[in-house]
Parts: C-alpha cells; sequence; structure tokens
C-alpha cells in the first residue's frame, strides 16, 4: 500500500466512503488543482435532450490559452463505483445533450456567477484582455461554437475508465486526487489539471504558452529507430486536450547516451492510441534530422523525462537545451 512520510509522520492510503466527501475536497482545492486561471462551477443542474438527461457534477472555465478559453464539464468519481455507469453514461448523455441543452447551460453559469462575485470579477478581467464584449457573448462562444472538454477526477486510475474514455469522441482529461490519513489528520496528493502545460510554463515563464507549437518526446534508441524514423509516428503520449490543436511539429529528445534533440517533423495528425486515453502522433512526411544536435547545456535537469512543449523557432534557434525549454 502507497504511504507519505509528512513532518515525520506516516499517512497511509485514506479511502473516501461517500462520493460527496470525495466531491466537497475536490471543491475545497480547487484552485490548486486547476489553477489560477480557472473557474470551478460547483452547480449541479439537469440538462436534457428528449429522453436524454444528464446532470454533471459541475464545470470548469479554463484561461489558460487567453486567446481560447474552454469550457469542460467535470465528473468526480470514486473508483469503486461502475465506472461504465457513473462516468461512461454521464459523459456520452452530456455529448448528446449539451449542444440541445446550451441556452439552459449558459443560464445555469449565469445564475452561479451572479451569487460568486470573486469567480465573476476574474471572467470580467480576462475578458478585458480579449475580444468579447460582455460574459453574455462570451458564453455563447464557449457553449456553441467551441468544442466543450471533459474533466475526469478519481481516485485512481484503471484500465476500464481508459478503455471507455477511449471510446467517447468528447476528449477528456483524468485527474488523480488522493487522501492519505494520519491519525485525524490528512494530507492530499493529486495530479494537477494540465499538468504538462503548467511544467511548460515553470520552465520557461517567458514563453507565451499561445506560440507552443511543438511537443518534445524522450525517446530511447530502439523505440526512436523503430517507431520516430521508421513508422513516421510516435504513440502513447499523454497530451492533455486543449494541446491537441496546437501541436504542429514533434521533436525527438534521443536520451543517454546521445543525450539530445536531433529531429523533428511536421505533425499530420493525433488520435487516441488504442484502448486508452493516450494518443498517438502521425507525422506528415519524414522526420528531418537538425542540423545540429542540441545537448544539455547548464540546466542538467532540463533533461526530458515526459512530453514538454516549445515552439519550433527555439528549435531551431537553440544551441543547447537551455535555450529551448527556458
Amino acid at each position: 500500500m502507497e504511504k507519505i512520510i509528512c513532518n515525520n509522520k506516516i499517512y497511509s492510503k485514506y479511502d473516501f466512503s461517500l462520493e460527496k466527501e470525495f466531491e466537497s475536497k475536490v471543491v475545497e482545492y480547487s484552485k490548486s488543482i486547476f489553477g489560477n486561471d480557472t473557474v470551478y462551477f460547483d452547480t449541479k443542474k439537469r440538462l436534457s435532450k428528449g429522453e436524454v438527461i444528464a446532470i454533471p457534477d459541475g464545470y470548469l472555465i479554463d484561461f489558460t490559452f487567453e486567446n481560447n478559453p474552454r469550457l469542460y464539464i467535470v465528473e468526480n468519481e470514486l473508483s469503486s463505483h461502475d465506472v461504465f455507469r457513473h462516468i461512461g453514461e454521464q459523459i456520452l448523455k452530456f455529448a448528446v445533450s449539451y449542444k440541445a441543452s446550451g441556452h439552459k447551460l449558459k443560464e445555469v453559469l449565469l445564475q452561479y456567477l451572479d451569487s460568486h462575485d470573486e469567480d465573476k470579477t476574474l471572467i470580467n478581467e480576462k475578458l478585458r484582455q480579449s475580444n468579447y464584449r460582455n460574459i453574455d457573448a462570451f458564453l455563447e462562444d464557449i457553449i456553441f461554437k467551441k468544442d466543450v472538454g471533459c474533466i475526469v477526477i478519481i481516485d485512481e486510475q484503471s484500465e476500464d475508465l481508459e478503455n471507455i474514455l477511449s471510446q467517447l469522441t468528447i476528449n477528456t482529461d483524468i485527474i488523480i486526487f488522493q487522501a492519505f490519513k494520519n491519525k485525524n489528520d490528512l494530507v492530499y496528493k493529486f495530479t494537477p489539471f494540465q499538468e504538462d502545460i503548467r511544467e511548460s510554463e515553470e520552465l520557461a515563464p517567458q514563453i507565451d504558452v499561445e506560440e507552443l507549437d511543438t511537443i518534445v518526446v524522450p525517446a530511447r534508441e530502439e523505440g526512436f529507430n523503430r517507431v520516430f524514423l521508421g513508422e513516421n509516428s510516435w504513440y502513447e503520449i499523454k497530451i492533455s486536450s486543449s494541446m491537441l490543436s496546437k501541436i504542429k511539429y514533434i521533436a525527438a529528445y534521443q536520451t543517454s547516451p546521445i543525450s539530445a534533440i536531433t529531429y523533428y517533423a511536421e505533425v499530420e495528425h493525433i488520435a487516441k492510441y488504442k484502448d486508452s486515453n493516450k494518443y498517438i502522433v502521425y507525422f506528415k512526411d519524414k522526420a528531418i534530422k537538425l542540423d545540429k544536435a542540441i545537448k544539455l547545456g547548464t540546466n542538467k535537469n532540463l533533461a526530458p523525462q515526459a512530453p514538454r512543449y516549445t515552439t519550433l523557432q527555439k528549435i531551431k534557434q537553440a544551441k543547447t537545451l537551455d535555450n529551448v525549454f527556458s
């Protein structure tokens, strides 16, 4: 059983007995989970299309990309429950009903903001930096003109959950939220929403996230030669759904002993990978070898252990990884 040591105390995994208890902690720590550029709507309202009725646990508006804010439905669930009935059916029902119920959804969000001044102020501040006339026009855009995403928050990830989400057309991000207990003291462990984007921002705060267009993937020699060069693709990549439309290029960081970015390719399209919530990136053509490999610089911690984002321009101008990620 997984344990955590904090302040010389050992914490053991705590199993939430009720979904209501789990959900209350998600709401309490929503800013830490989702980030400061988000608004979480803790509201359950019925949406329907004919006999199809959906009641999401909440909604999230994400302003990570100021020029392309996005709306998500949120499902909070315990892994001990039937993931197909509790998650799969609910997301499918929402996907079927939300366009037809768009005006009802807009009304729900406006009513919530009328009683939550801090959230309304944040949205108005964000809108002043955009081209939206007002909140009404903003909600019209993110509900009716843009694809709505989904976020599943759960205490344990499983193959069943991955399989279910892989079958759905709505792109879904998974967040793992867990509690650990020592007597009456609880601590929490979670996967931040869009952790891959957050990491890129932390490494290179001077890069505007709006400009990110390239995903850099770590690749061992055998897989690099067989797949990246041989199959013109790279697969089983965890990618935040908001980045799917932004990735135009993929670059390979060959791990030790080469320890350098050596090739890049233009992306043709990105698809779900098999029965998982991960992705496969298909190239338009053969990967292109860089004139000079981009090796580690002064910061040895910049060697990618997981996918990271940057821009193709920075890669083409870089001398070391310091120039790519910082």
